[in-house]
């Protein structure tokens, strides 16, 4: 088990993190809020000794991504309305505006591959471990996120 101190100051510094990727992928601000809770939760509880604070960051992604692919398989799983969230949202400019939507636009595994990679900084190799898949399908992935990124803001 974490130990509590420990807990509460990973807990603040990666609930962010959580939550990008799992917004990004469910497309819904509570149910985000949902599996972020339920990654942190897995974190109070896990007695596993990590490494570094990368091994803690790449744990939690993770369980992140597990938990979504959960969340999808469930007969509850609904669909929120990204629009009631993004007015809530403030933008430094149109253009973040525009990227923002842009990428929650595209398909979950791209969203998904954009975030780690942009917002997160992780390598297409990093990304392939903690999603699970082959190192070349990251690669197109990010590949194709990115072709679509630039058609749909040049067109934009």
């Amino acid at each position: 088990m974490v130990v509590e101190e420990n807990f509460t100051s990973l807990a603040q510094k990666y609930m962010d993190t959580v939550f990008r990727l799992a917004f990004s992928y469910l497309k819904s601000r509570a149910d985000a809020d949902d599996v972020t809770q339920n990654v942190l939760l897995a974190l109070y509880r896990t007695d596993k000794a990590f490494e570094s604070e990368a091994h803690v960051k790449n744990w939690l992604i993770r369980v992140t991504v597990n938990e979504c692919k959960k969340f999808w398989r469930s007969p509850w799983r609904r669909a929120e309305d990204i629009d009631a969230y993004v007015s809530a949202l403030s933008f430094e400019d149109r253009d973040s505006r525009a990227l923002f939507d842009a990428i929650m636009a595209l398909d979950k595994k791209y969203r998904a591959v954009i975030v780690l990679h942009y917002y997160e900084g992780y390598s297409i190799r990093e990304m392939a471990e903690i999603l699970g898949a082959p190192t070349g399908t990251v690669g197109v992935w990010l590949s194709r996120a990115r072709e679509r990124l630039k058609l749909e803001l040049t067109e934009a």
